[in-house]
């Protein structure tokens, strides 16, 4: 394998770890919403905001690992896709309907990442 190919891999791998690491960081919302939808200081609500500071933790130690491999410029970037993970999450576990506003909104942010990704390749 050329030298070429092999940072070629690297770097989609970089960018494949980045989207588990968004979609992991969208998990906050979903436990943002839960504690919410919890009575005020009551077991279900320390439960979901404890989760909230776990999920922060693991997402700020691996977040720096990905500075690591990725350009920040990209990365940043590429944190607009949890508005899609929210979309996504919003349907299936609080069954809230996706409007085509709300597509259109999201293919607006898909389409920025690809341009801000594409310029800096450059």
């Amino acid at each position: 394998m050329s030298r070429k190919n092999s940072k070629d891999i690297k770097t989609a791998g970089a960018y494949i770890v980045l989207q588990m690491l968004l979609l992991i960081y969208s998990l906050c919302g979903i436990c943002s919403k839960l504690a919410g939808q919890s009575e005020i200081f009551s077991l279900p609500f320390f439960f979901f905001y404890g989760l909230i500071f776990l999920n922060m933790g693991i997402y700020a130690v691996l977040w720096q690992q990905i500075l690591k491999r990725v350009p920040l410029v990209t990365a940043y970037a590429n944190r607009a896709v949890t508005v899609i993970w929210g979309l996504i999450w919003g349907l299936l576990i609080f069954d809230e309907r996706i409007t085509i506003q709300k597509i259109v909104g999201a293919a607006i942010i898909v389409t920025g990442i690809m341009i801000v990704v594409k310029s800096d390749g450059r």
